[in-house]
């Protein structure tokens, strides 16, 4: 498979009739697996270490109009000590513009530094401006950057139109690892969620992600783990690991435990890791520091005993 894998971006014929081929989803199946899966519970020093690591994944954003320098530092001081001993966060991510002030924030802590590109979060612009706004964010001080697919052309069937601009995106991003965003919400089907996971990969992307966090239905549980399948079947099928992100609508700790399931159930241990699995989020980590707490203490922390994010 790896041989004619090599083939199947040379022409819209051969990449159309590849993703057709794709085994469909079951909808409803899927559904019910998503749904079994989130029912497993999980408790006591299980528990405490299923958080530890969801802190650990958290990619930290601020993606605001209203975003500055300060909350930028101060989103970037949180990401280094969230509260008490938990972990730092993997990631912070911002607007190309605030690229600078988090990389000079972070610089030595190991944290890294994200950054949304290519005309976020709608991707409606030419490849020129993606590829020059991916350049200037690395230039930056991005060590990742996440882009999004034009779904437009996406659902219009021109994938080797998607595909090439993943390709120029990923060349722009030299040694940053490229994040590409399936906006799964807008993608209609879970066929879709599987062509375009497959599409991203074959193009070159080290992470898929589901969303952008500005439209729902965001990360829903099927979703993720059909992304999730499709990453453990590429590597049987390439011997390339590739990580996955879901993002919007992960708020709480129930939330986050119900993903690492999914990721345990489904690829497989091996993606249990900051390096290939991410929750973007901007609430989640206050609930997971108070769920932290009261495994601790024994005392249920209110949402002001933690900063703002």
């Amino acid at each position: 498979m790896t041989t004619s894998l090599a083939d199947v971006a040379s022409s819209d014929v051969a990449l159309r009739a590849f993703l057709h081929g794709l085994p469909g989803v079951d909808r409803v199946g899927a559904d019910q697996r998503a749904a079994m899966l989130g029912t497993r519970s999980i408790k006591t020093t299980a528990k405490a270490q299923a958080i530890d690591l969801a802190i650990s994944m958290v990619d930290l954003t601020t993606l605001e109009g209203a975003d500055t320098a300060g909350k930028v530092r101060a989103m970037c001081a949180k990401a280094v000590r969230p509260g008490g001993e938990a972990p730092s966060v993997a990631a912070v991510c911002v607007y190309p513009d605030l690229v600078a002030v988090a990389a000079e924030a972070l610089t030595g802590t190991g944290i890294k530094i994200a950054s949304v590109a290519t005309a976020f979060p709608s991707g409606r612009s030419s490849l020129d401006v993606k590829v020059a706004e991916t350049a200037q964010a690395v230039a930056s001080g991005a060590d990742e950057i996440d882009m999004v697919i034009d779904r437009g052309a996406f659902l219009s069937g021109h994938y080797l139109k998607v595909y090439e601009e993943i390709v120029a995106v990923k060349a722009a991003c030299g040694p940053a690892h490229l994040k590409v965003i399936l906006e799964t919400g807008e993608l209609s089907t879970y066929d879709n969620v599987r062509r375009a996971s497959w599409l991203a990969m074959l193009a070159g992307a080290d992470f898929i992600k589901t969303s952008t966090g500005k439209v729902s239905p965001a990360a829903t549980p099927p979703v993720t783990m059909i992304m999730l399948e499709a990453v453990r079947d590429f590597r049987a099928a390439t011997g390339r690991q590739v990580g996955v992100k879901p993002a919007g609508g992960i708020r709480t700790t129930k939330d986050a435990i119900k993903n690492l399931v999914l990721v345990n159930e489904t690829a497989g241990d091996d993606w249990l890791s900051p390096e290939w699995f991410r929750l973007g989020a901007s609430s989640l980590l206050n609930d997971l520091l108070m769920q932290r707490e009261k495994l601790t203490t024994g005392r249920y922390a209110g949402p002001d005993h933690f900063t703002l994010d």
